[in-house]
């Protein structure tokens, strides 16, 4: 069943205590909304809403839910609600911060701190896809320390694309939208639209290839990189393990601006093989030092600044 449109929530909406400013974005799960609390600060509200199970017509606040669905409502919405409590005691400087999460509307919401910037997909967009080696493992280097804190409170993020890594004005990379409680409830009900992105999801994450874990973001950590070196996506997994079409960036010279071990560690990370891939975020954050010469853990305090000069060079001056 193909999701259906649901309304957003009016502009100027009370769900308090904060107000509707206007959407943000609208997907097949949820809904985000720019919103302002008490004292003005913005915040983003994501809003559980499964275009597949639930219907919100125009001047409704409340979903309709047909009654086959609402067992299926409800369990997604419990695991909407307890991702959301997990990462509020999350707090790093590369995750975005979840603040509160609230029920209403028959629904839930959590509400996040609101990130400026320009995600990588819009800052890649905006280059041409031309990207500079040391832009990228730098942001990456950083963005990592994100996801092994993530990793370290046994949770996964399972939707790293480059629409969810925002960059700061100061070059700072922050991960954004989990994905963990959408794969869960596509994962257990077999009827519902997969919620994956093409491109960017592990093959486990489609089929019965072993546990989901930290080699699952891996995957799409190194697709992020293959789609920042390449200027498009890998190829659909799902559609990799039934002709694997996937050509080797290592092999051949048509992208060879970028080292030969950047384009390795690419490869490393897309295999179809989850054991085959780096088991953890240390290993892959040591693989992208290697070549830009970082030192390790100390080294990270100086990145800020070297990435808002890539990321925002004087007028006049290259990369």
């Amino acid at each position: 069943m193909l999701p259906q449109a649901n309304c957003a929530l009016p502009e100027g909406f009370r769900l308090e205590p904060y107000r509707i400013e206007r959407k943000l974005s609208h997907g097949g799960f949820s809904i985000v909304y720019l919103a302002r609390d008490r004292n003005g600060t913005e915040v983003a509200i994501k809003e559980y809403l499964p275009g597949s199970l639930a219907l919100r017509a125009e001047g409704e606040l409340r979903p309709r839910v047909p009654a086959d669905k609402q067992a299926v409502f409800r369990y997604g919405l419990k695991c909407f609600f307890e991702e959301g409590r997990a990462l509020a005691v999350l707090s790093h400087p590369n995750v975005v911060r979840v603040l509160n999460f609230l029920r209403a509307n028959d629904t839930v919401y959590l509400v996040m701190a609101f990130e400026h910037g320009r995600t990588l997909h819009e800052y890649a967009r905006q280059r041409h896809g031309r990207l500079d080696e040391r832009f990228l493992r730098l942001s990456f280097v950083r963005l990592l320390n994100g996801l092994r804190e993530v990793h370290a409170r046994k949770l996964l993020h399972l939707d790293i694309k480059p629409s969810n890594i925002m960059l700061r004005p100061d070059g700072t990379p922050v991960l954004l939208d989990f994905g963990a409680a959408r794969q869960t409830l596509s994962a257990t009900q077999p009827l519902l639209k997969p919620m994956y992105t093409p491109g960017f999801a592990a093959p486990e994450q489609f089929a019965d290839l072993g546990a989901l874990g930290p080699w699952t973001d891996i995957y799409g950590v190194g697709a992020c990189l293959y789609a920042c070196i390449v200027g498009k996506p890998p190829p659909r997994a799902d559609h990799r393990l039934e002709k694997d079409d996937y050509q080797p960036l290592a092999v051949g010279d048509a992208h060879a601006r970028y080292s030969l071990q950047l384009r390795a560690l690419v490869d490393w990370c897309l295999r179809l093989d989850p054991l085959a891939r780096p088991q953890s975020v240390h290993a892959l954050q040591k693989a992208l030092r290697y070549e830009g010469g970082e030192g390790g853990e100390a080294a990270d305090a100086s990145l800020a600044g070297r990435l808002a000069a890539l990321m925002n060079p004087t007028p006049g001056r290259g990369e």
